[in-house]
C-alpha cells in the first residue's frame, strides 16, 4: 500500500479498509507517483425503507467520502466506495456470521446475480460519484463445495459472502462486466471521476 511519509501530506485518502480496494488503488497511484492513506469511515449502513440497491450503494459511498473529507485539506481527494450484491432487487451485504453466509450462498447457487459498486470522490467543495454493475454467475454449489468454502472463512466481511479474487473464484462460473467492479473498485469509473477533479492519474494499460 502506498502511504504518506512522515511530515508529508497525502494527495488521496481511501475511506475504506478493504484490502482489495487498497491493492487496486495502489496499482493506479503507483503509476502517478502519488501517495494515499487509508482512513475508514464509520457510518450506519442500514438500508432505508424501500431503498433500491443502486440508490443504497451510491448513498453509502457518498456518506463514507463525506464523513472522511471533513478531516482533510481541500486539495486532497477522498474516495468512498461501497459494494453490494443484488439478488432480484434484494440487498445482500456482508454476512453477520457463517450461518448467514451459508444461507446467502445457497440462494446464489446456480444463479446469475448483479454486483454493484458505487464510488464517490470529494475534493474540497467539489464531488463526483457514480456506480458500475457486473453480472456474476455462480456454479451450482454442492454441500461439499459449500462446506469447504465456508471453512476458509473468506465469506466474512464480503458482500454476498464470497470474494471472486480469492478462494471464491472456485464458486464462480463466469463474470459479465468489469472484474474490478466485482472486486470493489471499478477502475475505469474511478479514473474518469478523478479526471473531472483534476487528479492527474495516469491511465496505464
Amino acid at each position: 500500500m502506498a502511504s504518506a511519509l512522515p511530515g508529508m501530506l497525502p494527495s488521496v485518502v481511501l475511506a475504506s479498509r478493504s484490502p482489495r480496494r487498497i491493492a487496486l488503488l495502489t496499482e493506479l497511484l503507483n503509476r502517478s507517483n502519488q501517495t494515499f492513506v487509508v482512513d475508514p469511515a464509520d457510518i450506519d449502513e442500514t438500508p432505508l425503507l424501500g431503498e433500491s440497491v443502486d440508490a443504497y450503494v451510491q448513498r453509502l459511498a457518498l456518506d463514507k467520502a463525506t464523513a472522511v473529507a471533513q478531516r482533510y485539506a481541500e486539495d486532497v481527494i477522498v474516495i468512498g466506495a461501497d459494494t453490494t450484491v443484488d439478488v432480484d432487487g434484494k440487498i445482500f451485504g456482508q454476512p453477520a456470521d457463517l450461518v448467514e453466509a451459508a444461507a446467502m450462498l445457497r440462494q446464489l447457487s446456480g444463479r446469475t446475480h448483479r454486483v454493484v459498486t458505487a464510488i464517490a470522490l470529494i475534493r474540497g467543495e467539489r464531488q463526483r460519484h457514480g456506480f458500475d454493475a457486473a453480472r456474476v454467475t455462480m456454479k451450482p454449489l454442492t454441500d461439499e463445495l459449500l462446506a469447504w468454502y465456508l471453512s476458509t472463512e473468506e465469506s466474512l466481511g464480503k458482500a454476498g459472502a464470497y470474494a471472486v479474487q480469492g478462494h471464491g473464484a472456485a464458486l464462480v462460473e463466469g463474470v459479465a462486466g468489469r472484474l474490478s467492479t466485482v472486486v470493489g473498485l471499478p477502475m475505469g469509473l474511478l479514473r474518469a471521476l478523478g479526471a473531472e477533479l483534476g487528479a492527474g492519474w495516469k491511465i496505464g494499460r
